[in-house]
């Protein structure tokens, strides 16, 4: 259905889908958000869990992304306030899917005990799975999806904690340009269970985006401003919606809006769970510096200090995770994957992005929290949306009659 909406007249189901976007942010009051990280601990010399939450409390930094649910990382932030999402690895996913019960457990034992003094927000459930090779596991993602939302919902949790997961930006065939977004067809049957459920529960759609890799793999016609989102320069022009780009990143963000709104689902919001830049690699991965990746990281620090929303969505202030806290020496593969963090184990700077500076900016600016009294105006929003969404619908039928 996407490529033949495409093929019939592109610039009338462009025009159908920024009504879905436009309207949708009428009514929406823009929600408090702030600088995310992303705390890996793939290494053998990382400080202990209360110096990381010291460090993250020094800088304000109010959300964080872990990868398991260790007990001595969930502990250390109780009492903090910063929002922490954890993670359920790709092998216990077909358990959760098969079995209800499986799925409660895992809360009851890796969340429950530690909730509400930490303030787990979110539950990843795999990562990037609809672009690996195991068929059960894309199959087994969202019924496991399912199930934890049900456990959440039965324990009294459902309301402060939403389960997602991360997707790698390879779920779309087309990025760019942003308008053109559109799933691969294998992802597209599994992108429109996950999309339904994610609606179903208000819940962002989660992208793992990565300019860096990009340019690397062509920087003699990847432009290096473009990829580091400088916001100086001219960028990029969408031929569809004429909005201008100076973000790599952001661009890659509305195709998935695109993408998304192409199934029915424009309404559902796309946060970044993961971006970054190496600031070493080895001689083949062009642009690995340290100087690249600082300019990288504080321009997107600069965009969400200033509120800075998507050319497609500007009201809504994107949410970023930046990808990550530490240089993790143990991890595999080439040079710069060990070398994406703002620190270093021993928490010395691997370079300043003016963390520093902006944690005298008031804790207003870059508050993390979002109260439950800020999601319910959300949803007391969703009917209109609905309403919009609905004679958006009526223009693509249009399109797809012409």
């Amino acid at each position: 259905m996407a490529f033949t909406l495409l093929s019939r007249s592109p610039r009338l189901v462009i025009c159908a889908l920024l009504c879905i976007f436009l309207f949708s942010e009428v009514g929406v009051p823009r929600r408090a958000s702030a600088l995310g990280i992303n705390y890996g601990q793939v290494g053998n010399n990382l400080p202990s869990p209360p110096h990381v939450v010291q460090l993250l409390t020094s800088l304000r930094i109010g959300k964080v992304r872990i990868y398991d649910v260790n007990p001595q990382v969930l502990s250390a932030f109780a009492g903090t306030g910063i929002e922490l999402i954890v993670t359920v690895p790709d092998d216990l996913v077909p358990g959760m899917a098969a079995s209800a019960s499986q799925a409660l457990q895992w809360v009851t034992a890796g969340v429950r005990p530690y909730f509400p003094a930490t303030r787990v927000t979110g539950i990843a459930v795999g990562n990037e799975v609809f672009t690996g090779d195991d068929e059960q596991l894309k199959a087994s993602l969202v019924p496991a999806m399912r199930n934890l939302h049900a456990a959440l919902a039965q324990l009294g949790m459902d309301t402060y904690v939403r389960v997602s997961t991360a997707n790698s930006l390879a779920v779309l065939a087309t990025s760019y340009p942003p308008s053109q977004g559109v799933f691969t067809q294998d992802a597209a049957p599994y992108m429109a269970q996950l999309l339904r459920f994610l609606a179903d529960t208000s819940t962002p759609f989660w992208i793992n985006a990565y300019p860096y890799f990009a340019y690397k793999d062509d920087p003699t016609k990847v432009s290096l401003d473009y990829a580091l989102s400088n916001p100086y320069h001219v960028g990029a022009v969408d031929p569809y919606t004429h909005l201008q780009y100076t973000s790599m990143l952001y661009a890659q963000v509305d195709a998935v809006t695109f993408a998304a709104a192409r199934l029915g689902y424009g309404n559902v919001p796309v946060h970044v769970s993961e971006t970054g830049w190496p600031s070493k690699g080895d001689a083949n991965e062009a642009g690995a510096t340290v100087e690249n990746a600082r300019q990288y990281n504080r321009n997107l620090l600069m965009r969400q200090v200033s509120g800075e929303g998507t050319p497609l969505r500007p009201k809504l202030r994107l949410e970023v995770y930046l990808f990550a806290l530490f240089n993790e020496d143990m991890k595999p593969g080439p040079t710069s994957e060990r070398n994406y963090g703002l620190y270093q184990p021993d928490m010395s700077m691997v370079y300043n992005v003016g963390l520093n500076q902006l944690s005298t900016t008031s804790a207003a600016s870059l508050s993390l929290a979002t109260s439950p009294a800020t999601r319910t105006d959300v949803r007391k929003d969703f009917g209109s949306l609905c309403l919009v969404t609905s004679l958006a619908i009526l223009l693509i039928t249009q399109a797809l009659l012409l």
